[in-house]
């Protein structure tokens, strides 16, 4: 187990703070079971979308439009943390992706809305503009489905 490797260590003496497993080797703080993995996949492929294309246009044409390329960088690094919270685990975690989550929502909500009403402010598409238009809406529905997801993890860890 790389956290045996790692040294971590949980207050009960079990390595990676696994806890005892539950049926169907589900650990208590798990959030990558079900739904919560097609949420991690999903969010993976953002983040591939989000950072290879801010890369690029920051890379080639940043003087275009500035504004656009930097919200899309920084919208593929909240999906990179969300993604990493989601498959590292545990309250910690699912407080931080849940709040990653909401202002990722605030986000896709602010551009969207903010592309409509002065288009001209963004010679460029980025991520979330249009409310992610350009990628299926995905962006406005992703973190709807995971502060639902995130909420009933933890509604299923205190019960």
């Amino acid at each position: 187990m790389a956290a045996e490797e790692s040294g971590t260590v949980s207050a009960q003496g079990r390595p990676d703070g696994g806890g005892p497993e539950l049926d169907g080797g589900r650990r208590p703080g798990r959030l990558i079971h079900g739904p919560g993995m097609l949420l991690v996949w999903l969010y993976g492929v953002m983040v591939v979308g989000a950072v290879s294309r801010s890369v690029v246009q920051i890379a080639t044409e940043f003087d275009k439009a500035p504004l656009a390329y930097s919200l899309s960088a920084v919208a593929g690094v909240v999906y990179g943390f969300i993604t990493y919270s989601l498959v590292r685990g545990g309250e910690t975690a699912r407080r931080a992706a849940l709040v990653c989550c909401a202002a990722e929502l605030a986000g896709v909500l602010v551009v969207g809305t903010w592309t409509l009403a002065e288009p001209s402010a963004f010679p460029d598409a980025t991520v979330w503009s249009d409310y992610g238009m350009g990628y299926l809406f995905i962006p406005v529905l992703l973190p709807v489905t995971a502060l639902f997801w995130l909420r009933r993890a933890r509604t299923a860890a205190r019960g």
